[in-house]
Formats: structure tokens, sequence, C-alpha cells
């Protein structure tokens, strides 16, 4: 009988091979719940409503230079479903050791590239950490597929989710669906040529139009390329793979009455938070800050959100945007990072990375990671934001408290950043190679202050106990 294999796309391929000893390409989420949750319960929820996606049953097989995916037929829920005890009574300091420890550890690539721990009994309820590949599909994707396992009420019942891939077709099939799409492909390529003739009808400047968005293009390759390696600072150098990570929350409603007063939206304050961040540890660490600031790569999302995530795949570019690092001013540093938010809005730098991505995963192998290594140098650090769920939602039956997540660094870069929006709270993590030398937990510390003071700036000031009980508790450590 002939196995029939699904193509790997280029842009997952280029995903894939990025995969390296000192960075695995895994997207990490750790989410706490209020209750126990009914594992029975649990395994149907994944049958029904995360199964479905036929990649999470598949494995990765390499065929001369061409990669392509192929049911697994040995797959069985117990080896990706794993139940885990902290020891005594697990705080969330043991509980961030233990999802550092994970986020160390690739995934097992003769199975299906995904894993989840259970760990049990944690704070009167429990938690999941969940690693997916980043090659199965991006950061955007993965969240939606996480929340579809989710009710709005905690006594729903389960539903199965009708199957989003078709059964394997036979060669017959295969020949016919080729010639679809090629007289499909074709027949696309003559009303593009119709569409082209009607519009210049319409306006003989549309062929000018199309000149212009083709220099912008090739202006913004230009730029990448021409942009110099990032500062040296604290937060590049040798990466050892020993991943650490921490996590933090603020007032949602705290970030937009300060994103208002200042004219600005929560995604330009949270950034600044970052950035505010970052400049308070390096000023700790007593170095001089760089008066060009630093950049981090940000993945910038080209999937519609209204759009069904009926296959998962990557649909996004990433964008290299200056931070400020060097302002004192909360004020100044927010307008700073606001226009260069603006500016690379109307830019189509991530148009093109995603292009360079797909060219990668064309390519051999090292060119893509000669062309990576030169990127990462471009950029200190990777940070993403996504929003999440307006209202509490309920897996199993129990309430999910806190959601966090962490995407995978890329060549030399040893720091990812977070921002995760959920109910009434703003979650931003950190994850960090354990030889930058970086304390996590003194990142949170130091953002949750550099929000407080742009908020005191911003004319709605607000107390911040967590922010002062953390330095109370790590000057009391460093005392001893």
């Amino acid at each position: 009988m002939t196995r029939i294999r699904t193509p790997m796309t280029a842009v997952d391929r280029a995903w894939l091979r990025m995969e390296s000893p000192e960075n695995p390409m895994m997207i990490g989420a750790v989410l706490i719940f209020d209750d126990p949750i009914d594992l029975p319960r649990f395994r149907q929820v994944l049958e029904d409503r995360f199964l479905c996606f036929r990649r999470f049953r598949q494995i990765v097989e390499h065929a001369g230079d061409r990669t392509f995916w192929h049911d697994d037929p040995t797959f069985d829920l117990d080896n990706h479903l794993q139940v885990v005890a902290l020891p005594g009574r697990a705080d969330e300091a043991t509980l961030q050791s233990f999802a550092s420890d994970l986020n160390s550890t690739p995934l097992n690539p003769n199975r299906p590239l995904w894993q989840v721990h259970y760990v049990d009994n944690y704070q009167g309820g429990c938690a999941l950490i969940v690693r997916i590949h980043h090659c199965i599909a991006d950061g955007i994707s993965l969240v939606r597929v996480l929340l579809a396992l989710t009710d709005d009420k905690p006594g729903r019942h389960l539903h199965a989710v009708p199957p989003r891939n078709q059964p394997a077709e036979s060669r017959w099939q295969s020949i016919q669906r080729l010639a679809r799409e090629w007289r499909h492909t074709a027949g696309a390529g003559v009303e593009q040529l119709r569409h082209l003739a009607h519009n210049v009808q319409q306006d003989p400047t549309y062929p000018l139009q199309l000149l212009r968005t083709g220099s912008r293009i090739g202006m913004e390759c230009a730029k990448l390329g021409l942009t110099p390696a990032d500062p040296p600072t604290p937060l590049k150098g040798a990466l050892g793979g020993r991943k650490q990570v921490a996590w933090a929350s603020l007032p949602l409603q705290n970030v937009k009455d300060t994103a208002r007063a200042l004219k600005g939206t929560v995604n330009d304050v949270l950034m600044t938070a970052a950035t505010g961040a970052l400049h308070e540890y390096l000023r700790e660490e007593a170095f001089d800050l760089p008066d060009c600031g630093i950049r981090v790569a940000v993945p910038f999302n080209l999937r519609p959100l209204h759009q069904p995530v009926e296959s998962l795949g990557n649909q996004f570019g990433l964008v290299l945007v200056p931070l400020p690092i060097d302002v004192d001013c909360p004020r100044m540093r927010f307008r700073q990072v606001q226009d260069h938010m603006n500016r690379l809005k109307r830019s189509w730098q991530a148009q093109v990375t995603y292009s360079l991505l797909d060219l990668f995963g064309r390519g051999p192998d090292i060119l893509e990671r000669r062309a990576l290594g030169l990127l990462s140098q471009k950029a200190s650090a990777v940070l993403t934001n996504v929003p999440g769920p307006r209202r509490p939602v309920y897996l199993a039956g129990a309430r999910l408290r806190q959601p966090m997540f962490w995407v995978p660094q890329t060549g030399g870069i040893g720091i990812g950043m977070s921002i995760f929006s959920y109910t009434d709270s703003v979650q931003f993590g950190i994850i960090v190679d354990k030889k930058l030398g970086m304390d996590p937990q003194r990142v949170m510390t130091a953002f949750e202050k550099s929000f407080y003071d742009l908020q005191a700036v911003a004319g709605t000031p607000g107390t911040y106990p967590q922010v002062e009980r953390r330095e109370v508790e790590r000057r009391k450590a460093a005392s001893f």
C-alpha cells in the first residue's frame, strides 16, 4: 500500500531547521487553573478538539532535500500527556523551575512534535505545561488552537469538532487534486491579468502604483541588509541551551487607562514597559547604556484574526523594532516607542522577512543558518504580544486562572519576552539563556516598576505592592 505524504511548506521547513542545541524551536505555555482537571475528561477534550488537527498525529520525515508530514502509525496519546507532581507544597518558583527544565529539553523528533505535562495539585488546582514545535504553527494559531479546547462555561458538555483533515488520498485522487490545483492556478493567473487590465483602464496610474510598491519592497530589503549589528550588551553573548523562565501580571484596566491618557495604544504602553525593564536592569548592572538603544525582533501576524484556523502553519513575518533603553524619561521613552511602532506598521518589513523565510526553506540548510546568523546579530531579543480572551474560559470544567507562553529564539538570540492579555490582566513572561547570567525575576520586578513609573507620569497613578514585595524579598536574599 502506497503511503501518502504531505510536503512541508518552505516557511515551516525553515522553522524546523532553525532548531539548535542552544535554542530548541518550541513554543511553550504554562496554564494555571483554579481547580484540578478531571483527567479522563481532559483526554476526551484532546481527542475531540486537539487531535482533529492532523498535524498533531503526524511525524516529520526527510527524503533527500525535501521534508514531509505523514501519519504516525504508532501514535499513542500517552506518549504526549505526562502527569507529574512537584515536590512538597510547590510555589510559583518551583513551577517556574520545572517549566525552565522543560523549555531546555528538545521534543522527541521521532514522534509528533508536541508534549503536555499535567502538574497535579498546584496551589489547590493544577497547571499544564504545553510545548509545541514552531514548524507546526505560529504563536497566534497555537493560542487559538489551545483556546479551542476551552468553553465559556464550566458545565458545558463536550462536543466533537468535525475533522479538519480528510483521510489520506489515493494516488489517483492525488493526481486529480494536482490537476485541479494547476487549472485553478492557471485560471487565477488569467484572472489577475484581467484584473490588471481593468485597473489600468479605470486608473492609468495603476502600473505606477505597482512600481512604487515594488520599489518600497526593494528599499525594505536593502534597509534590512544594511542594518548594523546590535551593540554589545549583557543581553547578548554565548548561549548554553539551559533556559530560565519567569512571569508577572499587570491589571489590564490600568494599562488601558495609561494608554488613553498618553494618546497611545495598549501595545505602545506594554512595549514601553518592556523597554523600561531592560533599561532598569542594565542600569542596575552598572552598564553604560548604548546611545543608539537596541532592537528586538517582533513577530508580525499576516493571518487575518477573524479567519478560522482550518489549517496550521506559519503565516507571520518579523520586524526589527528599536527600543530606546538609553532614554531615562518614561514619557519620552513612550513617545519614541510609539513613533517606531507607527512607522513599522506602514512598512513592508514583515512581508519581506516572510518571503526570506520562504526562500531559506527552499534552499540548503547551511545557507539558512548563515543568513539567520547575520539576521540574529541585528536584534538582542524576541518580543511578542498576543491578545487573549476577554472573559474567563474553562478547560474540562476547570477555570483558567493565569496563562503564559514563550516563543523560541533564533540564531544567537538568548532572550524572549512575551505579552498575553487575559480577562482583566496582562501577563508578561521572559525566557533567558542561563549562560547570559540574567536573573529573570529581577527583569519581572523591573517590568512592573517601569509600567507604574509610566502610569505615574501619565497622571493615572496606582500602587504596586507586588513590585515592593518582590524588591524587599530580593534584597533580603542578597543580604545573606
